[in-house]
């Protein structure tokens, strides 16, 4: 019987198809079963199951795990994708910092703050107060192709805050000849909160110094401010009457009598050993005022004891006593030091 043409047909077919060859593999070294990304039904296009898992060389971890497979992969020979990150990064930085992305990036968030600022904190600059939120653009400002930006960037404060330096005119730090190096005064977590150490100068403030705003002593500036009591308290010297400082000549080295707690506690503790004992001895504690014993205005020369001692309380005490008389000079002559 001869053979129908459908069966010559179909033994062609069948040589031609055991004769061809193999079409080529395109993945390379790659290996793996193949209904893993491909179905049967339908070769193309590939779609990768959900249980499968890339290899451990490098596993996908965040924003890694959304990205396109020819992001990485621009061959089908898959096991020549490259795993360094600048591989697929563009290198913001041109170099200066290296080529590990994850030093200061994570692949879960790329701009990661928390672990730029841990990175931050191994250099000579780590980051507190306001710096911690802004943005590395405001130090390492962008610059064109070749010039540095990320490393070598200046620390001191003037490099970032020299115009806001020359624009201040409360206090005018520029006129004022004021300091570059903003951590005098002023803190990175508040700039407004400014608090200038007097105690490295040549004028520590004490007591009520320490209330008073700059402008009270510098008035004209800061530069050349004198130190002296009297430099700012001229008025309170010349306007004092109980004494009269200026018309009996008083020294205008306020120290000398006042304290920096309170002006109104005056005090003259020389007192005790240029002329008579009244801050120790028996007369302490009972005097208020310097007109107590001083009763003539103008002269403190003059003094008298009788405002205390009555004539008659001292008469019954020197009966005995040759060439007494009742005269406050006669007390002092004999009781220099205040005592029986």
């Amino acid at each position: 019987m001869k053979p129908s043409l459908a069966l010559v047909l179909a033994a062609l077919v069948c040589a031609s198809t055991a004769t061809a060859q193999e079409p080529e593999y395109p993945h390379g070294k790659f290996s793996g079963d193949c209904t893993s990304c491909h179905e049967s039904e339908r070769w193309s296009p590939a779609r990768i199951a959900p249980s499968w898992k890339h290899p451990d060389r490098f596993p996908l971890r965040g924003a890694h795990r959304s990205a396109l497979c020819r992001s990485c992969h621009l061959s089908l020979d898959f096991a020549q994708a490259p795993t360094a990150c600048a591989d697929c990064h563009a290198d913001a930085h041109r170099g200066e910092l290296g080529t590990d992305c994850a030093d200061c990036h994570s692949s879960f968030n790329f701009l990661d703050r928390s672990v730029q600022l841990d990175r931050h904190r191994a250099t000579r600059f780590p980051l507190v107060g306001a710096h911690v939120s802004q943005d590395c653009e405001s130090c390492h400002v962008p610059q064109p192709q070749g010039a540095l930006t990320w490393v070598n960037t200046p620390i001191d404060c003037s490099a970032c805050h020299l115009p806001l330096y020359q624009a201040t005119t409360d206090p005018p730090h520029a006129a004022a000849g004021f300091s570059t190096d903003c951590r005098i005064c002023h803190t990175p977590t508040a700039w407004d909160r400014a608090r200038f150490d007097h105690a490295g100068t040549s004028f520590p403030l004490t007591g009520a110094h320490r209330a008073l705003d700059c402008s009270a002593c510098h008035a004209s500036g800061y530069a050349g401010t004198p130190s002296d009591c009297y430099a700012c308290h001229q008025a309170d010297y010349e306007g004092t009457t109980d004494p009269d400082h200026e018309t009996l000549g008083f020294p205008t080295d306020c120290k000398a009598c006042h304290n920096t707690t309170s002006f109104d506690q005056a005090s003259f503790p020389q007192h005790d050993a240029q002329y008579f004992p009244i801050y120790s001895g028996t007369h302490r504690g009972r005097w208020d005022r310097c007109t107590d014993c001083h009763t003539q205005p103008g002269n403190f020369a003059s003094f008298s004891c009788f405002l205390c001692h009555e004539q008659q309380e001292t008469d019954g005490h020197h009966q005995e006593v040759p060439n007494y008389t009742y005269d406050s000079n006669q007390c002092y002559a004999c009781h220099p030091q205040g005592r029986h």
